[in-house]
């Protein structure tokens, strides 16, 4: 499933769910490269 995060102010990447934090951020991997941050909330 693809997920969106937010890290920092400005920087968004989309990628592939991995898992969730227990700190509220989650894990997305794009390619080979994993990505940790908030999710971006459905409106």
């Amino acid at each position: 499933m693809l997920r969106t995060i937010t890290m920092g102010s400005c920087v968004s990447v989309q990628g592939t769910f991995v898992k969730a934090m227990p700190d509220g951020r989650i894990t997305v991997k794009v390619d080979d490269t994993v990505y940790s941050g908030v999710p971006v909330c459905k409106k």
